[in-house]
């Protein structure tokens, strides 16, 4: 009688016939290899080059303010002035989110114009420090826009295009130990990516200065409405208080000019490429082409030994 009792090396898959079955297709799985090396060092060598302009920020200290409990808190709070601690890290957080914020990009873009640099861009000469523009989108001799969409998209591309391709250009992050934000631009030219950097912080800052510029000026028509209403003593210290904490919010916004945020490292110019790591694109295309060289092999052997 046959024996048909299981043996486990039935089904455990022999190293040492793996190892032949490769070395029998070595030549294919060599020749699959060196055509994704080559392929991928075509792919990598067309890419263009990306630089990266980096500054580190810290939020600018501002007063503590007073604090007063009770109704005159509240009569602060209605009046718009915060008299809580951590003010500086509240503006900073805000101010965060404002320079990532879809209406202060495209009002950035808009003022600077930015559309061509951004939307027609397709690398940058070193010798002559010019960007390349791509014909098919937009014509440099006549400033016109070429591109051919689908409406409701139109040639020249709009505000939200514009905002969707700066804002994966911009990299804003904070550092929730130490409170610094490190901000970013990526662009092909490396010296629009400074000046980008550079114009950020610049117009943060006046946003947020404009911002706090028009709540103090809000605050202290209401406080002197107030004050011209009460004979309470107390009552007009505080207001007198509050006027003057306005009156300091007002001296600072119009003589500091980095109003939310200092420069600790202001953003230079790269000298030297953030990316593409075309060295990573081949070594990973030559794995690719390996292991996917080595699959095939294995398969057809098993199927023709089945």
């Amino acid at each position: 009688m046959t024996d048909q009792r299981y043996h486990p090396s039935d089904d455990e898959i022999d190293l040492r016939q793996l190892f032949v079955a490769i070395w029998r297709g070595k030549w294919f799985v060599i020749a699959m290899t060196f055509i994704f090396i080559v392929s991928s060092v075509f792919y990598a060598m067309s890419l263009p080059n990306i630089y990266k302009s980096e500054a580190l920020l810290i939020p600018a200290s501002g007063s503590s303010g007073i604090k007063m409990p009770g109704q005159l808190g509240g009569l602060a709070a209605l009046a718009g002035v915060n008299l809580g601690a951590g003010v500086g890290a509240d503006k900073s957080a805000i101010a965060v989110e404002v320079l990532k914020s879809r209406n202060f990009l495209i009002y950035f873009i808009e003022k600077y114009n930015l559309y061509v640099p951004l939307m027609a861009a397709e690398g940058w000469g070193v010798e002559d420090n010019e960007l390349f523009l791509n014909p098919k989108v937009y014509d440099k001799d006549n400033e016109r826009w070429l591109r051919k969409v689908s409406p409701p998209f139109e040639a020249k591309p709009s505000k939200i295009e514009a905002f969707n391709v700066l804002s994966k250009l911009l990299t804003v992050s904070v550092d929730i130990k130490t409170g610094l934000i490190d901000l970013s631009v990526e662009h092909y030219s490396p010296y629009l990516a400074q000046e980008w950097a550079s114009l950020l912080i610049k117009e943060i800052n006046d946003e947020m200065r404009k911002r706090e510029l028009e709540e103090a000026h809000s605050s202290l028509a209401y406080l002197n409405k107030t004050l011209t209403e009460t004979n309470v003593a107390d009552l007009r210290i505080t207001l007198f208080s509050l006027i003057e904490q306005q009156m300091q919010t007002l001296m600072l916004a119009n003589v500091r000019d980095e109003y939310v945020f200092k420069t600790i490292d202001s953003p230079l110019v790269p000298e030297t490429k953030d990316s593409p790591r075309r060295s990573l694109i081949v070594l990973i295309a030559a794995v690719l082409g390996g292991g996917l060289s080595c699959l095939i092999v294995l398969v057809r052997y098993f199927f023709s030994k089945n």
